[in-house]
């Protein structure tokens, strides 16, 4: 048995499938190798009617949830939106929505629980809301904590936990911006999500990505992986134009370093892991979202070749800073025949 630190591996599992449907995506999960995935924009009967899992109505989560079970497969946590609308109503110039707060919770957040409860998972994949453009994401906090500490107590009160992603364009896009708002927020089911690709598309230097990673360490609950390759001819403005990010590489060769941002992990997995296993998760995940042939505002695609191309890359970088994973081997066949 070895006493390395382990991770649970995951994917965005719609970025596998060419059609979206239920079917391509669990099979190249489980062809891969993986025995979690969360997902996001799925057609669950195959009828070429593409929603968002949140959109599901109970009928589709019912029969998706029997596809987990013949495909032996679980869900990490649900890959929703909530938290990618402005935080005010203010014309800036971008294409994003305002909705007033109290009928977004209602509505997106209540669903996005409804849907996880549903699915048997304890993780909400969350952001922290537009500031308008052009002004300091810093100023805004106190009222996305506000905010964000509602969305929160309703996760609390259903039994589930928040994760906030790092991402350009919302007031949390940095590490320091994330934890003051899991900081203020000061509630044990909202954890930070760090996701390495996501600072190296501002155009930071390795270095840069590590810092912003140790600067939420504290908050940490789960890592998203992709990695991106930095275009000189972009300047970072202060804004990251979504639908030009075509640099998105594997975990093993961009700009992020994943090397460095995982050994600086490892020695912090034991606690992580009992953290995450406190609130209801299963362990540390690693979620594979790698965006190889694009990616944009609510999502990314990467083909079924490209999720396996993501997953080993990954899984070379762990063996290297030596991590622990599982992958599907002999044991789980011989479980599903009973032996």
């Amino acid at each position: 048995m070895s006493d390395r630190p382990r991770v649970i591996l995951s994917a965005f599992a719609d970025e596998a499938a060419n059609h979206k449907t239920a079917l391509e995506q669990l099979s190249v999960m489980a062809g891969i190798g993986l025995r979690y995935y969360s997902p996001r924009f799925i057609d669950v009967n195959g009828t070429g009617e593409v929603k968002h899992v949140v959109e599901l109505d109970d009928a589709e989560l019912a029969r998706l949830c029997d596809l987990h079970d013949e495909f032996g497969m679980s869900v990490t946590g649900i890959g929703a939106r909530v938290g990618k609308v402005k935080l005010l109503d203010v014309d800036d110039g971008s294409h994003n929505v305002f909705v007033p707060f109290d009928e977004y919770l209602a509505g997106e957040v209540a669903d996005t629980i409804r849907v996880a409860a549903t699915l048997q998972t304890k993780l909400i994949r969350g952001f922290s809301f537009y500031h308008p453009q052009g002004t300091d994401p810093a100023e805004h906090i106190p009222q996305a904590v506000e905010q964000l500490g509602k969305i929160v107590d309703a996760c609390a009160e259903a039994g589930l936990v928040y994760g906030l992603e790092i991402e350009p364009n919302l007031i949390g896009e940095t590490g320091e911006l994330l934890a003051e708002l899991c900081r203020q927020v000061d509630h044990p089911s909202m954890v930070c999500i760090y996701d390495g690709g996501n600072v190296a598309a501002q155009n930071k230097t390795r270095l840069q990505v590590l810092d912003e990673l140790r600067d939420m360490m504290d908050y940490i609950g789960w890592m998203h992986i992709k990695d991106y390759t930095i275009d000189p001819s972009l300047t970072w403005t202060g804004a990251v134009d979504e639908e030009r990010l075509k640099n998105f590489v594997p975990a093993d060769i961009g700009d992020a370093g994943h090397d460095s941002l995982l050994r600086e992990l490892k020695d912090r997995l034991p606690e992580l892991e009992t953290r995450m296993v406190a609130l209801g998760a299963p362990g540390f995940f690693l979620e594979v979202e790698p965006h190889l042939k694009g990616g944009g505002q609510f999502g990314g695609f990467s083909g079924p070749d490209g999720i396996g191309v993501a997953v080993r890359s990954l899984c070379r970088v762990l063996d290297y800073v030596g991590i622990d994973y599982g992958l599907r081997d002999f044991s789980d066949i011989q479980a599903a025949r009973g032996f």
